[in-house]
């Protein structure tokens, strides 16, 4: 069985898709850009305040799933230049323990929605 997860507290999907979908104990996201959901605006100011606003997405997704960053086990980062791996890294890591960070794949693509520079998304399990 599958439920769909959605909260006002992330921005609403731009297309024919849910923010979550929650499958017996396992949810998944859809790829969060840098909308601030309170003016639906996009925050591309810098990239770390990018990458800022994407992570608080996915937090306001993750709770809305009554999760955290603690039950994320894999995240999947798309970047439009990798040469904001090392700030994109430095923000995203503030939101994981070391020890128990998941596991990762950051990826260099040609464009993102609204020529953003960073999507993120994630798998989170509840035990």
């Amino acid at each position: 069985m599958k439920s769909i997860i959605t909260t006002s507290d992330a921005p609403q999907p731009i297309g024919p898709y849910s923010q979550a979908i929650l499958s017996g104990n396992t949810l998944y996201t859809s790829g969060q850009i840098a909308i601030d959901p309170k003016g639906n605006r996009l925050v591309t100011d810098n990239i770390k305040a990018e990458t800022k606003q994407v992570m608080e997405n996915l937090k306001a997704v993750l709770k809305a799933a009554d999760m955290d960053f603690s039950f994320v086990v894999k995240a999947t980062i798309f970047i439009s230049d990798m040469n904001n791996f090392s700030e994109i890294n430095s923000v995203y890591g503030q939101y994981f323990d070391d020890a128990t960070a998941p596991a990762r794949e950051t990826v260099q693509v040609a464009k993102l929605p609204k020529n953003v520079n960073v999507e993120i998304s994630v798998i989170a399990v509840k035990p």
